[in-house]
């Protein structure tokens, strides 16, 4: 079923249960409203030119209605990344899914301090446009049986396109996924068949909704199985974060390993008592992290693994499969295997290589770019461009990116296993960033960069060389109070690697 035709079930069926909290307003939105409302704003969706229609607004009751009438005028929402360059960041998503209109926010242009850009319709304008006829008329139409109201709104097959969403761009320009509505049904179903997930669960979107693990765990899950969502527009603010957790009885959390970190430094015994599940994905969970909770709070954090262009559920470790230093077993539907790098055979049992993913959570494609999907998608089979292991009890173990190898003097040098390393030998706290720098002679060589202010250099990496070979000891260590991140949590590689050629150059 298409998953917009999921929520106007479950708003049928629970017209009176609170749907939405969003913090920033204070206000509650139960299911019949949020109906109404979507139901509303497709009427003027529709008048908009085009098959894509932009989206940059923060988790919240806004958004969500956005989504909803975008799909519900029959068209795909494109989810824009507001929180690093948003400017160039519209520009660049209308160029490459060839669109206009961009749904967005006053308020929004006004706190990240950004001019609007042609096409960009706000909110509050069509609010303000809205009249009382227009208003009965939505109002009426959603008192009409479940039936008629998905044959009112946009039809289609589960197939047919459900979002558009970019990739990261940390390593390189970001490609336009296309999930389709099978794709992310796919991944909930899967979910519920290794966690007991119901209506009576309360979900935070902490993440924004342009990066898929909010997207499908914090939108879509939650209004699937017709469960409240706590909206927060701000990621970043830990406190009030924590404090909703606690306050709303918050029982789904989802994270990065960073949010994970500050949620820790924020909170205080009981503050996650109501938490069930606490999933952990996008970066490596360090057991530090995992061990303060357990401390602290005596929960235990599960760690997954996911990408953009499987919806994004591979793996995750489960009360009742678990193991340390993995991230869990493929979910169900879901097929992994683990090939050479040079002759793409299929490793034995705990040999390192490539991981492949099947399944129907397996995106689209790349829009717009044939010879990308090409490369990454072969007889079914995609490409992750992540390195790991499967072990003989079926556990995957991920060793990094592909592209996060490099190699020096002939050897292939892991910068994830560095990082590792490096975590174990800096002062707890520190967060560490390791990235490549061309060398005429080694044709590379690693150059460290940490949040900390000064460090002995020579007594980090005499306690590294007992852990690592020399060539993959880093030449020098850079200071960057501000190690750039990404909106999910993750470290923008290339604008790292970026500060440190700049930095090398200086010193040359």
């Amino acid at each position: 079923m298409l998953l917009h035709h999921t929520f106007i079930e479950q708003a049928k069926k629970n017209p009176q249960k609170v749907a939405i909290f969003d913090q920033m307003t204070g206000a509650e939105t139960k299911f019949d409203k949020l109906l109404i409302a979507s139901l509303l704003l497709a009427n003027k969706i529709k008048s908009y030119k085009g098959r894509y229609i932009g989206i940059m607004l923060p988790p919240s009751a806004g958004c969500i209605i956005a989504t909803l009438a975008t799909l519900f005028a029959g068209k795909t929402p494109v989810m824009i990344n507001y929180s690093t360059g948003a400017t160039q960041n519209c520009i660049y998503a209308q160029k490459k899914c060839n669109f206009n209109t961009i749904l967005t926010s006053e308020k929004l242009l006004e706190k990240i301090q950004e001019d609007p850009v042609k096409g960009m319709v706000f909110l509050e304008d069509i609010l303000k446009s809205i009249n009382i006829i227009e208003k009965a008329k939505a109002a009426m139409l959603s008192k009409l049986p479940t039936s008629i109201i998905k044959t009112l709104v946009s039809g289609g097959t589960i197939e047919d396109e459900l979002v558009i969403l970019f990739t990261s761009g940390s390593e390189k320009d970001p490609k336009a996924v296309i999930l389709t509505h099978k794709n992310i049904q796919a991944n909930i179903d899967s979910i519920m068949k290794i966690l007991t997930v119901s209506s009576n669960d309360v979900f935070i979107a902490n993440l924004p909704y342009f990066h898929v693990f909010g997207l499908t765990i914090n939108l879509w899950m939650p209004l699937f199985l017709g469960s409240k969502i706590v909206a927060h527009a701000n990621p970043l603010d830990y406190k009030t974060i924590v404090q909703s957790i606690k306050k709303h009885r918050v029982s789904i959390l989802v994270a990065t390993p960073t949010f994970y970190y500050w949620y820790l430094k924020r909170s205080t015994q009981g503050d996650f008592d109501s938490i069930r599940y606490a999933i952990a994905g996008a970066d490596k969970l360090h057991a530090q992290i995992q061990g303060e909770y357990l401390k602290m709070h005596n929960l235990q954090i599960y760690e997954g693994y996911g990408t953009t262009e499987t919806s994004p559920v591979i793996s995750t470790c489960t009360p009742d499969d678990y193991k340390i230093g993995s991230v869990g077993k493929p979910m169900p539907g879901v097929r992994v295997k683990i090939v050479d790098i040079d002759t793409n055979e299929e490793c034995e049992p705990g040999v390192e290589g490539k991981i492949l993913v099947k399944g129907n959570s397996v995106m689209k494609g790349y829009l717009g770019d044939l010879e990308e999907t090409s490369l990454r998608i072969r007889n079914g089979w995609y490409d992750t461009g992540d390195m790991g292991i499967i072990d003989e009890d079926g556990f995957i173990f991920h060793k990094g990116r592909l592209k996060r190898f490099v190699k020096i003097a002939g050897e292939m040098v892991s910068l994830a296993k560095v990082e590792s390393v490096l975590d174990m030998v800096l002062p707890d706290g520190t967060i560490c960033c390791v990235v490549e720098i061309p060398d005429p002679i080694k044709g590379a060589e690693i150059v460290a960069a940490v949040t900390t202010a000064e460090i002995n250099q020579k007594k980090v990496k005499k306690m590294m060389a007992k852990h690592l070979p020399s060539l993959a000891i880093p030449k020098r260590f850079h200071v960057i109070v501000d190690i750039p991140m990404a909106s999910s949590g993750k470290v923008n590689f290339r604008a790292v690697e970026e500060i440190c050629r700049k930095l090398e150059e200086e010193i040359k």
